[in-house]
Protein backbone atom coordinates (compact mmCIF):
# COMPACT_ATOMS: atom_id res chain seq x y z
CA UNK A 1 0.00 0.00 0.00
CA UNK A 2 1.70 2.93 -1.31
CA UNK A 3 1.37 6.55 0.27
CA UNK A 4 -0.32 8.14 -1.93
CA UNK A 5 -3.23 5.48 -1.34
CA UNK A 6 -2.96 6.53 2.82
CA UNK A 7 -3.35 9.67 1.84
CA UNK A 8 -6.40 9.01 -0.36
CA UNK A 9 -8.31 7.16 2.42
CA UNK A 10 -7.53 9.73 4.83
CA UNK A 11 -8.96 12.44 2.82
CA UNK A 12 -12.24 10.58 2.65
CA UNK A 13 -12.49 9.70 6.33
CA UNK A 14 -11.75 13.68 7.22
CA UNK A 15 -14.61 14.31 4.61
CA UNK A 16 -17.07 11.94 5.91
CA UNK A 17 -16.53 13.26 9.52
CA UNK A 18 -17.17 16.90 8.27
CA UNK A 19 -20.26 15.77 5.98
CA UNK A 20 -21.51 13.89 9.19
CA UNK A 21 -20.67 16.20 11.48
CA UNK A 22 -21.13 19.53 9.88
CA UNK A 23 -25.02 19.97 10.06
CA UNK A 24 -25.39 19.23 13.64
CA UNK A 25 -22.72 21.32 14.47
CA UNK A 26 -23.19 24.16 12.42
CA UNK A 27 -26.79 24.71 13.77
CA UNK A 28 -25.72 24.14 17.51
CA UNK A 29 -22.84 27.37 16.27
CA UNK A 30 -25.95 29.21 14.88
CA UNK A 31 -28.27 28.66 17.81
CA UNK A 32 -25.17 29.42 20.54
CA UNK A 33 -25.03 32.77 18.25
CA UNK A 34 -28.38 33.81 18.81
CA UNK A 35 -28.91 32.68 22.33
CA UNK A 36 -25.73 35.21 22.90
CA UNK A 37 -26.77 37.98 21.05
CA UNK A 38 -29.91 37.75 22.97
CA UNK A 39 -28.17 37.24 26.41
CA UNK A 40 -26.29 40.14 25.06
CA UNK A 41 -29.40 42.37 24.48
CA UNK A 42 -31.34 41.68 27.27
CA UNK A 43 -28.35 41.79 30.03
CA UNK A 44 -28.76 37.90 31.22
CA UNK A 45 -25.57 36.25 32.40
CA UNK A 46 -26.82 33.24 33.16
CA UNK A 47 -24.22 30.69 32.17
CA UNK A 48 -26.90 27.53 31.56
CA UNK A 49 -29.19 29.09 29.31
CA UNK A 50 -27.10 28.17 25.99
CA UNK A 51 -27.38 24.44 27.08
CA UNK A 52 -31.01 23.66 26.68
CA UNK A 53 -31.35 25.17 22.87
CA UNK A 54 -28.46 23.54 21.97
CA UNK A 55 -29.00 20.05 23.05
CA UNK A 56 -32.40 20.49 21.45
CA UNK A 57 -31.21 21.71 18.01
CA UNK A 58 -28.34 19.18 17.99
CA UNK A 59 -31.15 16.56 18.97
CA UNK A 60 -33.63 17.65 16.47
CA UNK A 61 -30.31 17.73 13.65
CA UNK A 62 -29.55 14.54 14.32
CA UNK A 63 -33.18 13.55 13.64
CA UNK A 64 -33.58 15.62 10.54
CA UNK A 65 -30.25 14.58 8.94
CA UNK A 66 -29.85 11.02 10.79
CA UNK A 67 -30.53 9.04 7.54
CA UNK A 68 -28.01 11.43 5.38
CA UNK A 69 -25.73 10.88 7.55
CA UNK A 70 -26.36 7.28 8.11
CA UNK A 71 -25.61 6.93 4.15
CA UNK A 72 -22.72 8.63 4.53
CA UNK A 73 -21.34 6.25 7.01
CA UNK A 74 -22.31 3.02 5.59
CA UNK A 75 -20.93 4.15 1.24
CA UNK A 76 -17.54 5.41 3.54
CA UNK A 77 -17.94 2.03 5.16
CA UNK A 78 -18.67 -0.14 2.28
CA UNK A 79 -15.61 1.52 0.28
CA UNK A 80 -13.08 0.39 2.88
CA UNK A 81 -14.82 -3.14 3.10
CA UNK A 82 -14.80 -3.35 -0.29
CA UNK A 83 -10.83 -2.24 -0.89
CA UNK A 84 -9.85 -4.24 2.18
CA UNK A 85 -7.81 -6.89 0.12
CA UNK A 86 -5.62 -3.47 -1.23
CA UNK A 87 -5.30 -3.03 2.35
CA UNK A 88 -3.49 -6.65 3.13
CA UNK A 89 -0.61 -8.03 1.68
Amino acid sequence: MSEVEIVSIAKEALKTVLLVAGPSLGLGLLVGLLVSIFQATTQIQEQTLTFIPKIITVLVSIVLFGPWMLRILVNFGRQILENLHKFIG
